[in-house]
């Protein structure tokens, strides 16, 4: 009788390419906003490692620097630009400094973001207006400008960033209604601009611990943000990079006008406020 042997498939090689090689990438809002890792310089510096050449964005060129040092560091391919992403001009000489440097723009990250605390009666027009041109019109004007680039280059992927506070009420009005505009608008430009091989995505970020938000967290209000969500961790501005590392790459080439939260599992299950050390705590 012959023995029958059976031969395991080969296993799966762990050499591979990098993800985003050959890709040109701009992240607005790429530095941090005080020390630390915020969600631009986690998402560059991811997006480097994978092998992008990575255009870094900044109203302030100093803290994009800081995210270059890195970057250059790791052996990656980056450069800054001081950019006012709220003003046409600025977006404009962006883009062109893109393809003049690189050649070419297959990923825009659109990062900026601010936020202020308060109701409709509380908030003052010209904060509303700041917000508003801050998180929204800034996602209007770069991808104005970056979007016939990609359309050159066969196609492109764009994140915008938006939060989980565009999905559920939130400590502050404005900052609610600019991150849902960033959903809606989200949508639209995926409808638009699909058709031309741009994908647009947005992230929908929870309670991450990052520069923005740091100096007005202490302990006890971290472990309560901690605690909120069922995964029962504090998210980082690496775990926002990551999820616009995959939607940035070639393995999302079908997800296109999406929101993803990244917020260990918040949305899905939490109240709006929570009663701890017989204090409410708005999250």
């Amino acid at each position: 009788m012959t023995e029958v042997r059976i031969v395991p498939e080969r296993s799966p090689r762990l050499e591979r390419s990098p993800r985003l090689e050959g890709k040109v990438a701009i992240v607005t809002g790429a530095g941090s906003s005080g020390p630390g890792i915020g969600n631009g310089r986690a998402t560059a510096t991811l997006f480097a490692r994978e092998g992008a050449k990575v255009l870094l964005a900044d109203m302030t060129e100093e803290r994009a620097e800081e995210t270059l040092a890195l970057i250059q560091a790791e052996g990656g391919t980056a450069s800054t630009i001081q950019a006012d992403v709220t003003n046409a001009g600025d977006c404009e000489r962006m883009a062109a400094a893109c393809i003049e440097r690189y050649g070419r723009l297959d990923i825009l990250d659109n990062n900026v973001g601010i936020s202020r605390r308060g109701t409709v009666v509380e908030v003052s027009e010209a904060d509303w207006d700041h917000i508003m041109a801050v998180n929204v019109k800034s996602i209007v004007l770069a991808s104005k400008f970056a979007i016939p680039h990609m359309m050159a280059a066969g196609g492109g992927s764009i994140i915008n960033i938006s939060s989980i506070a565009g999905l559920r009420a939130h400590s502050s009005t404005p900052y609610t209604a600019s991150k849902a505009a960033v959903i809606g608008l989200t949508i639209s430009m995926a409808a638009d601009h699909g058709p031309d091989g741009i994908r647009t995505n947005c992230i929908a970020p929870g309670l991450v611990y990052t520069p923005m938000v740091a100096p007005r967290m202490d302990d006890d209000l971290r472990g309560i943000r901690s605690a909120a969500a069922p995964l029962r961790t504090e998210g980082t501005a690496w775990d926002i990079g990551n999820a616009a590392l995959f939607l940035a790459s070639d393995e999302a080439r079908w997800i296109n006008g999406v929101v993803l939260p990244v917020d260990a599992g918040l949305v899905a299950t939490s109240p709006v406020t929570y009663q701890t050390l017989g204090q409410q705590v708005r999250l």
